[in-house]
Formats: C-alpha cells, sequence, structure tokens
C-alpha cells in the first residue's frame, strides 16, 4: 500500500476523480444519501490517499481550523468497499490526526461523525461534545480531539 498526503493543487486529475468516485460511491449510492459532496472545501484541505497499484483504498481530506470549524478538521473519512476489513479506517483516521497536530499544533481536531461510529472515534481520542443532529437525513454527532502541550 501507498499512501499520500496532496494539497488539491498537487493532486493528479486521475486522483482527484479517483476520490470523489469512491465518495460517491459510498456515501451517496451504499448510505442512499443524496447530498452536495463538492462544497467548495477541498480547494483548501489537504488529501490523504491510501492505494494499492491504482486503486484508491481510502481517503479523507484534512481541513486548516477556521475553514470548517474553529478546530482543524477530519472529513469525507472512506474506505473502499472492497478494502473493508483490513483495518484501513483505524489507520486513515489515525494519519489525519498525526497529520493534523503536526500542522496544525494546538489545534485539536473536529469531525462531524456518523452517529453510528461513535465508538469507533471514541476509541480514537475523540470525545462527543454535543448532541445528535440530523445531516443529510443521517444522524451525526461533533466530536473533538484534544490539543495536548
Amino acid at each position: 500500500m501507498h499512501w499520500q498526503t496532496l494539497t488539491f493543487d498537487d493532486l493528479s486529475l486521475d486522483a482527484l476523480y479517483a476520490a470523489l468516485q469512491l465518495r460517491q460511491a459510498v456515501f451517496v449510492v451504499e448510505q442512499d444519501c443524496p447530498y452536495q459532496d463538492l462544497d467548495g472545501l477541498d480547494q483548501a484541505s489537504f488529501h490523504m490517499l491510501c492505494w494499492r497499484g491504482d486503486e484508491l483504498l481510502a481517503t479523507q481530506r484534512c481541513l486548516p481550523p477556521g475553514l470548517s470549524y474553529t478546530q482543524s478538521a477530519i472529513g469525507r473519512i472512506v474506505v473502499s468497499p472492497q478494502a473493508r476489513g483490513l483495518k484501513l479506517g483505524r489507520e486513515l483516521v489515525r494519519r489525519g490526526i498525526d497529520f493534523n497536530l503536526a500542522q496544525w499544533p494546538g489545534s485539536g481536531i473536529r469531525i462531524g461523525a456518523q452517529a453510528y461510529l461513535l465508538d469507533f472515534y471514541t476509541s480514537l481520542g475523540f470525545v462527543s461534545e454535543e448532541d445528535e443532529y440530523v445531516e443529510d437525513g443521517i444522524p451525526h454527532i461533533h466530536m473533538l480531539f484534544r490539543a495536548t502541550g
């Protein structure tokens, strides 16, 4: 497996297409949730990608403080259905945490997690901060990873 973390401008057209295709396949088609994926935040984000050859297995975007929240953020966290069971989700989020803390020390990291993944994100150090809310027809919860130091 090969990992990359790239700015939007550094993404090749093929990598951008693969990331958007994977996000659409899981968030729109698999989860049956029509929503506006292209929200104008990709251009200011870093994109973390995990490849096996030419196949994109997982991706997420790492957002700077002030773009979505006061803190930095991780979002559009997705693992390909073909790669599930490889624990890539856990590795992907851990890499995102490490990247954000190194890139924006002291910021903390906020996520808008799908509520059914609460235990998963809690096991990685995130703490729920608010009550559940519904976004695009799916229950979510805001969670925070507190920066130390």
